[in-house]
């Protein structure tokens, strides 16, 4: 598995460093054949040729001894001292050979102990040579020091290295063993030269004398028998001659010969003769085997340097050249994959996201121009090449088809959103028609809860509309109040009774903003509603900053834990498409969408309750601190549902006698407000007084009579109001702006009474007796007839002046 993850150059190093190893090895056996061959070569040229010469001395001495102490004669020592010079001078040019670093290299560890045991061997020998001098050793201990001494060089003989030949080491070896054999006859010779120059030949001699001759021609027919067939043939050749033959009689009178102290059977010279002859026709055979076998190693040896030369120098050659292929092609390879990852790279990371964001602007793309085939040439680079152009081609025509599909889900979610948007209109056109004929007081409740939910259905299909990028119907011409906006806002929730909305100020908002305004502060207080226990408010605070209007909205829920917090403000600030995985972040996704229109910035951070604040701020150009300038945005509103509105008590400069025209919410609550011309210039009876909300604003009574002419589309309280006197004083006001009631204040002095504490308690424990609940409510209703009756003469008047709004300021619908 841990070779996938490597890359190539690594694979094509580790490629070549298993060939450069494989030619190592190959180059080192085949050197090695080399050097083993320099190696025999140094050792046959200074061991085995310095050694020779010294083991024929040391049985020419070995003979010249046995004779001297066989014999009386002076003269024989001056002999034997001469052949004792030409021994140490073949042992110094021997010792001289072997003490050099081209002996020591190629020699091995037991062929330099053999040396060593041979030297040791001379060294003894001069001792003997001592007691030779002085005749105080006999034959038979001076034969055996001398043998040892000759079987030390045979010794040498075999720890001599040879090539790696099966059939060239056996014929050294028979050789070897061939020159055994002519010691051993070396050593009859001796003995038997000893023998005559006594003239006595005792017991232990016949019996030394007989091992030798049958250990000579039992060595000497086994080697036969080993020996390569031309050195074969000469053997036996010289077996069968004239000199071997005179040997084996006398080597036959010899062993004929017993007794004690018996004469040898033999003389000196003939003895002489024919050792001589049969000495130097076996060196002969033995020299003639050494030269045939060096002629058979000849090609041996030039198969070893041939291997050598094609394994190091062609193999050499061979590695540097797949190196510098290898090398170069892994280059070629590295670049064209290179080039495909860089290709795959921009294709990720630039191209695909370029068309994916033309499509989301509805740009038309090109396939063809957007994926161009790449060229990568016929190989197999080539091949996934193109397999490659393939890929992008179908993954820009699998972006360009899905952006067609979303396109078309997106045009699908607004015609149903669009649909549902009248459908809705339609209900709350027909649920204000039927309140306006109800009496029953829990029908009425019920019907009201059926309003406050299509009007929750209509947000719910603007979300729909938002997310498909498109805009909602709502629109004002002119600017509205905060905190209008607000209690709008407040007014499409659904526990709107849990929303506390603080002081905001005498500021108002541009008319071209206020639904998506309206609608954004909806979804964000609609989350703290819903992330908050019941018991608990959701408090809406504002004031006006450096930056524009900042608005507060904070609830007392569980609160986010920090990283969910920076998700949702990602998610806000993201201008990304629709993620429909994320369905459960949709509220997020329309407060993204609403933000974006109009510059407005929101963010989410932990309340000090342990909730969440969200806070909303306006920008400046959007803001106005004159609720009633009438030069406000000219956007025309197209609603496909009216909009109720409730108009706070005026603060705003509007004429006295100006008529305002009061749109109440389906849950009581303001959405909007415009003034509204009477059409005509006689003065009105002032209707009845509304009846007011504990808030201080004017209650709404969603019930019309059946005989009332005129648009249902809209209910219009009319109310005629006179500019309060500029020298009253302002009366006390509560937390939220509203005026506090003061009981008893209306009254004329002399109808005030003061009122004990415990009266007081007892009137507020007193419970009303349920006919004095009925009365009470017929009066609110006949009282919200008449007034209905005379508004909706006066509203019937004002469109019978014109066609048309009366002011810039109502919404069209």
């Amino acid at each position: 598995m841990g070779s996938r993850s490597t890359n190539l150059r690594t694979k094509i190093i580790a490629l070549l460093a298993s060939l450069t190893a494989l030619w190592a090895f190959a180059a080192w056996v085949t050197v090695r054949d080399g050097f083993n061959l320099l190696g025999v070569q140094a050792l046959n040229a200074r061991v085995f040729e310095p050694s020779d010469p010294l083991l024929l001395e040391l049985q020419n001495e070995r003979r010249l001894s046995l004779r001297y102490l066989g014999e009386s004669d002076p003269g024989q020592l001056q002999e034997l001292q001469a052949q004792r010079g030409r021994t140490d001078s073949a042992a110094t040019a021997l010792w001289t050979s072997v003490q050099d670093w081209r002996t020591e290299v190629p020699a091995s560890d037991e062929l330099e102990q053999r040396l060593a045991e041979l030297k040791a061997e001379l060294g003894q020998l001069v001792q003997v040579r001592d007691e030779v001098g002085r005749k105080t050793i006999d034959r038979t201990a001076t034969l055996a020091a001398y043998d040892e001494a000759v079987d030390g060089i045979f010794a040498v003989f075999d720890a001599l290295g040879g090539l790696d030949d099966d059939q060239i080491a056996r014929d050294t070896a028979a050789l070897i063993d061939l020159n055994r054999s002519r010691e051993l006859l070396s050593q009859q010779d001796a003995l038997l030269t000893g023998a005559v120059s006594a003239n006595r030949l005792t017991v232990a001699e016949q019996t030394a004398f007989a091992r030798l001759v049958g250990a000579q021609w039992f060595l000497a027919d086994r080697t036969a028998r080993e020996l390569a067939p031309t050195d074969r043939s000469r053997y036996q050749q010289m077996v069968e001659g004239e000199a071997f033959g005179q040997l084996r009689t006398l080597q036959d009178r010899v062993l004929a010969a017993k007794g004690e102290d018996v004469r040898p059977p033999v003389t000196a010279a003939a003895w002489r003769a024919a050792a001589d002859r049969a000495m130097a026709d076996l060196r002969g055979v033995i020299l003639a085997g050494g030269e045939d076998i060096v002629s058979r190693a000849t090609p041996v040896a030039i198969g070893v340097i041939v291997r050598l030369v094609l394994a190091a120098g062609l193999g050499l050659i061979a590695v540097v050249a797949s190196v510098i292929v290898s090398i170069t092609t892994a280059r070629a390879l590295v670049r064209q994959l290179e080039r495909l990852r860089e290709a795959a790279f921009r294709l990720a990371n630039e191209r695909l996201p370029s068309v994916v964001e033309r499509l989301g602007h509805g740009e038309e793309v090109d396939v063809a121009r957007e994926a161009p085939p790449l060229q990568f040439g016929d190989d197999e680079i080539g091949q996934v090449g193109k397999a490659f152009n393939a890929v992008q081609e179908t993954a820009v025509r699998t972006a360009v088809e899905q952006a067609e599909l979303r396109r078309s889900v997106r045009d699908v979610f607004l015609s149903l959103a669009r649909r549902t948007q009248a459908l809705v209109h339609r209900q709350l056109t027909l649920l204000d028609a039927m309140e306006r004929r109800e009496h029953d007081a829990e029908e009425l409740e019920d019907l009201f809860r059926v309003d406050h939910l299509a009007t929750r259905m209509r947000r719910n299909a603007e979300n729909l509309i938002v997310l498909s990028g498109s805009t909602p119907g709502r629109a004002w011409r002119r600017s509205v109040p905060m905190v209008d906006v607000v209690r709008g806002a407040v007014a499409e929730v659904e526990d709107y009774t849990r929303v506390t909305v603080r002081p905001l100020g005498a500021v108002s908002l541009t008319g071209r903003a206020v639904g998506d305004v309206i609608h954004l502060l909806a979804e964000l207080i609609e989350n703290g509603l819903s992330f908050s226990p019941p018991q608990t408010a959701v408090e809406v605070r504002g004031q006006l900053v450096a930056n524009g209007f900042a608005l507060e909205i904070e609830d007392r829920g569980l609160g986010m834990s920090g990283d969910d917090l920076a998700a949702a403000n990602a998610r806000i600030v993201d201008r990304s498409e629709l993620n429909l995985a994320d369905a459960a972040r949709l509220g997020l996704f329309v407060v993204s969408r609403l933000t974006e229109r109009h510059g407005v910035k929101v963010q989410l951070r932990e309340s000090a309750y342990g909730g969440t604040t969200a806070v909303v701020l306006i920008p400046r150009e959007l803001i106005s601190t004159d609720a009633g300038d009438p030069g406000g945005s000219d956007d025309a509103r197209d609603d496909d549902a009216p909009s109720p509105a409730i108009v706070a008590p005026d603060g705003s400069g509007r004429p006295a006698e100006e008529t305002v025209v009061v749109r109440v919410g389906e849950d009581g609550t303001t959405g909007g407000f415009g003034p509204v011309d009477t059409g005509t210039p006689e003065a009105e009876p002032a209707p009845p007084a509304p009846r007011m909300t504990p808030s201080g604003l004017p209650a709404r009574t969603r019930k019309r009579q059946p005989a009332v002419a005129g648009p249902t589309a809209e209910l219009a309280v009319v109310e005629n109001r006179a500019a309060p006197p500029a020298a009253e004083a302002a009366p006390p006001q509560t937390d939220a702006g509203l005026p506090v009631r003061v009981r008893q204040a209306s009254l004329v002095p002399e109808l005030r009474h003061e009122r004990s504490e415990a009266d007081d308690d007892g009137a507020d424990d007193t419970a009303r007796a349920p006919e004095q609940v009925r009365r009470m409510m017929s009066s609110y209703q006949s009282g919200t007839r008449r007034g209905r009756t005379d508004a909706a003469r006066l509203l019937g008047g004002a469109h019978g002046a014109g066609d048309g709004p009366a002011d810039g300021n109502e919404q069209v619908t």
